[in-house]
């Protein structure tokens, strides 16, 4: 039986305009998860949060910046070997970064942003996932505003909903920050931004996507972060033309919070504890509803869809990869393990 490694992230954003508050808590969920019912092992599973390790927790954390969580991932991912279990969490702010580039489509590229705001992009898990042995399973689970599509929206499994279904019970936030307001801080800390005032102006305008901006945002981006920021702000010619394109339909499995046009809810709850909806919803269904132990990743989706619907939240948990690894069993290996044969009647409705 191969290894099971995970790097687990939480950023609650202590401190900030940006506060979270239920972020550290879905790590130590997870991380608990893992342990207890999952087949993880304690070294195996490495924490990033930006606060203090909640009370009667044992174990130690890293500050979770743009270069401490891409050293993690690429120290998980040089440990790999084929038949093993591979998986990124992150709970946190996503964001969107939009571009429009002469002679092209407009294009918006998801990333997630760590606490010092120095992002990671659908391109950086891309690069990730091509690194791995053949024969890897790599989980990328998500509970983040824009989430769905980080490693490539060519491969929806289960995605877009238009239901709309009013307001939850619970106090929430959503998990999102806006890409001109993180230029726009990052602007006021780093004298290279000087060199480019006409940032957060153009930002705002209606056509945010313009070439300027990504152009304009590599230059604060690397001039604050070197060369730790991430590969969509590096220079063009500084990119192998295989970073550039779509993964293969079978590489990587993507668990996503939400629809890459909508948000994440981070909740109080009615006990006062805070969560993140999505993660809330993913750990009931594997505690709760799943009495065998086995389900596969489209069964879990639709589940998760079934019991955000019924809290109220507005958002729908979305799966991106072949339809082989949909019915490959959550966080098994899917080549070396049985897949489940997919029914005409599942045993969760798929109307969510």
């Amino acid at each position: 039986m191969g290894k099971r490694l995970a790097v687990l992230v939480g950023c609650n954003y202590p401190s900030t305009q940006f506060r979270l508050q239920g972020c550290i808590n879905d790590v130590v969920d997870m991380r608990n998860f893992l342990l207890e019912k999952s087949g993880f092992h304690a070294s195996d599973v490495k924490v990033l949060i930006d606060e203090s390790v909640p009370p009667h927790s044992n174990f130690t954390t890293v500050i979770p910046t743009g270069a401490n969580i891409k050293s993690a991932l690429n120290k998980m991912v040089d440990q790999a070997e084929p038949g093993d279990v591979v998986v990124f969490y992150f709970s946190g702010h996503g964001t969107v970064i939009s571009s429009l580039e002469p002679g092209k489509a407009y294009i918006e590229h998801e990333a997630i942003v760590p606490c010092d705001l120095n992002l990671i992009t659908d391109m950086d898990l891309r690069q990730l996932i091509r690194r791995l042995p053949k024969e890897t399973s790599f989980t990328i689970i998500s509970d983040s505003c824009h989430s769905g599509g980080l490693i490539d929206k060519d491969k929806e499994i289960i995605g877009p909903s238009t239901v709309d279904r009013g307001m939850s019970p619970f106090y929430y936030k959503p998990k999102k920050i806006n890409f001109g307001t993180i230029l726009g801080v990052l602007q006021t800390v780093s004298n290279v931004a000087q060199a480019v005032p006409e940032v957060v102006n153009t930002v705002s305008n209606v056509v945010q996507g313009a070439s300027q901006v990504i152009n304009s945002a590599s230059s604060i981006f690397t001039g604050i972060f070197s060369r730790d920021v991430s590969l969509r702000f590096l220079p063009q010619p500084d990119l192998h033309t295989d970073l550039k394109r779509s993964l293969d339909e079978k590489e990587g499995i993507l668990l996503s919070g939400c629809q890459e046009n909508e948000t994440s809810a981070d909740v109080v709850g009615f006990d006062g504890k805070a969560y993140g909806a999505f993660t809330n919803a993913l750990l009931r269904v594997l505690l709760e509803e799943n009495l065998s132990g086995i389900i596969s990743n489209r069964q879990l989706v639709v589940a998760v869809r079934k019991f955000l619907k019924t809290d109220g939240f507005q958002q729908h948990a979305c799966l991106y990869s072949s339809e082989e690894n949909a019915d490959a069993i959550f966080l098994a290996n899917q080549f070396s393990t049985p897949h489940l044969n997919p029914t005409p009647n599942p045993p969760f409705p798929m109307a969510y």
